[in-house]
């Protein structure tokens, strides 16, 4: 497979027809929904997920440092594909957490 720099993937063109599946599904979803999934519903998962993309893109500070970031769209795509993952797993682990946090207030309770 050729990693060319000229080369778009089917993630950006969307010659793959479960891109299209996805992206027609997202678009028929009300703002509403949109919002409500875009945004953890913890101050501890935003801090997860904000540590965890600075680490990937450099941590030098940027009051002490002229940092710049570039890159191509391909990698800026993955980068985006990653933090997405990132997001849906600590959002799975913050709901199984809540879970388990009312489950062990039930049995205590009784």
């Amino acid at each position: 497979m050729s990693n060319s720099p000229n080369q778009i993937s089917e993630f950006f063109n969307g010659e793959s027809e479960n891109t299209n599946l996805l992206w027609h599904y997202v678009q028929s979803l009300n703002p509403e929904t949109i919002n409500q999934l875009s945004k953890p519903s913890s101050g501890e998962v935003f801090q997860v997920m904000e540590r965890n993309i600075v680490g990937l893109l450099g941590g030098l500070p940027s009051e002490h440092f002229d940092v710049t970031i570039s890159t191509n769209r391909e990698n800026l795509g993955r980068l985006l594909a990653s933090a997405m993952i990132s997001g849906y797993f600590l959002r799975n682990a913050e709901q199984r957490m809540t879970f388990d946090k009312a489950l062990q207030a039930s049995e205590v309770s009784e």
